[in-house]
């Protein structure tokens, strides 16, 4: 397992992906859940720099730890802000047009739906969201 330990401002995403990154170019995968996964790090790395700490900036750990049987990537987020769980929303009605939708939660839904597993729990005054992908 690797951390990342780094101030949660959307400036530092380029530095969390390669993070992230490093990891996944260990596995044999292809570049459809490479994206996938670079897609998911990105949706909730920025939530957390948005919204976490508002109006101020705080820390942010990523920890991301390669699985060899079955091959799997696990990536784990985790923020001492405001304590939000993203998995309590109800996904947005796709079936409804841009306009007649509501603004905001298609990025969680579009982590559901290409992570096989994530999870969220506050313990320790500490947000904690866990994603994790088979390879």
């Amino acid at each position: 397992m690797r951390e990342l330990n780094i101030e949660a401002l959307v400036e530092n995403l380029d530095q969390v992906l390669q993070f992230v990154d490093e990891e996944i170019e260990k596995l044999e995968c292809s570049v459809k859940i490479h994206t996938q996964i670079d897609i998911a790090v990105e949706e909730l790395f920025v939530n957390i720099a948005h919204y976490a700490y508002k109006p101020d900036t705080g820390p942010a750990t990523v920890r991301v730890e390669v699985e060899k049987d079955p091959p799997a990537i696990s990536i784990t987020f985790i923020d001492h802000g405001i304590p939000y769980d993203p998995l309590a929303k109800e996904d947005p009605d796709i079936t409804l047009s841009a306009e007649e939708r509501g603004i905001g939660g298609l990025g969680i839904f579009m982590v559901k739906k290409s992570m096989d597993s994530i999870e969220y729990e506050y313990k320790d005054g500490q947000n904690i969201l866990h994603i994790r992908k088979l390879i």
